[in-house]
């Protein structure tokens, strides 16, 4: 479901390259064009957050204040320090604008007038939808394009073709040198059989992992991007026959189950249980598997989330607005 383009909307984040890029992608399935909105509250307010108030150098009227009015029809918010600028917009719209919190938000459902959560997280409520991957912008749509039109630099590579996706140290995991060594031969050992890697890192990377990457490309004759020409992640997931992730990331194992592809999952030193209760699961799915330099798994029935998480916010936006007595769009009909 879509919402009427001419409906105003807001992403409301700390400026988290995660959560504003779930709240982006749920923005885009609902057909909207969003204002980014990013709140930076100081010390002491930041300290009580997601409880407390805004910090007030941050109100409408303040210099640059990220709520300056006129306030939205929808405004999706991600992220705790989100958390009460989202409450004061809604008090602040006269409970006008309608508000989406993303993940859950600590203070309970009646953060938002609709959450979403991913399943392992322990929020439930009337306005609460869980599901078990996270919104995201990797659609069947747009994979389909990707296929048709093949990025050039990857269509050569051999097949079975892998896609390579690698993140970082983070709070949670960390990539000792054992572990860069045992990644890097398996990723080899995939390289010599015959497959085609099509490799991306991130900026927490290890330089020392990067350089095995880069040179696996240069001798295998494989792809790895190093930032320059347009970036080839989608085209990546599209031509993929498997995907390799590391499991650091919520978000691009979710992308990589978007693919229908085996994922298979590589694991640094580290972990955290809502993680790993979430791999857990797809495992028990078939979709993925543990990565040890080999290749398994069969195809499956792409897993995609972000659409349920959509038309699920539309329907209680048009009943939101109704009970407003506003039209469904200020200048026509709904479009639901």
């Amino acid at each position: 479901m879509t919402l009427p383009a001419s409906l105003t909307a807001w992403v409301l984040t700390d400026g988290k390259a995660g959560d504003e890029l779930q709240a982006l992608s749920v923005a885009e399935a609902l057909g909207l064009d969003p204002e980014i909105r990013r709140v930076r509250p100081r010390p002491p307010f930041s300290w009580f957050m997601p409880f407390g108030p805004i910090d007030p150098r941050e109100r409408p009227g303040a210099h640059n204040s990220p709520l300056a009015p006129p306030f939205p029809d929808i405004a999706i918010a991600s992220g705790r320090r989100a958390v009460p600028y989202l409450r004061y917009v809604k008090h602040a719209s006269g409970g006008r604008t309608y508000t989406v919190f993303l993940k859950d938000p600590r203070t309970g459902p009646g953060a938002a007038d609709f959450i979403w959560a991913p399943s392992y997280d322990r929020i439930r409520g009337s306005n609460v939808l869980t599901t078990l991957t996270p919104p995201h912008r990797i659609s069947p749509e747009r994979l389909r394009e990707a296929r048709a039109a093949p990025d050039m630099r990857l269509a050569p590579l051999p097949h079975p073709r892998v896609a390579v996706l690698v993140g970082g140290d983070s709070r949670h995991h960390r990539f000792t040198d054992a572990d860069v060594a045992r990644l890097a031969d398996q990723l080899g050992a995939l390289a010599q059989s015959g497959a085609g890697l099509m490799m991306t890192a991130s900026r927490r990377t290890p330089e020392a992992l990067r350089r095995r990457m880069i040179a696996l490309a240069v001798d295998h004759g494989g792809f790895f991007w190093n930032g320059d020409g347009t970036n080839p992640y989608l085209s990546m997931l599209a031509l993929a026959d498997y995907v390799v992730v590391t499991a650091d990331s919520f978000n691009m194992i979710g992308e990589a189950a978007a693919t229908g592809v085996p994922v298979l999952v590589f694991e640094p030193q580290g972990g955290h249980p809502k993680l790993d209760a979430y791999i857990g699961v797809l495992k028990s799915e078939g979709i993925v598997h543990g990565f040890g330099g080999q290749l398994e798994g069969n195809p499956y029935k792409p897993l995609n989330s972000t659409f349920d998480i959509a038309s699920a916010i539309a329907q209680g936006v048009a009943s939101h607005r109704r009970a407003l007595g506003l039209a469904a769009a200020p200048d026509g009909p709904e479009r639901l």
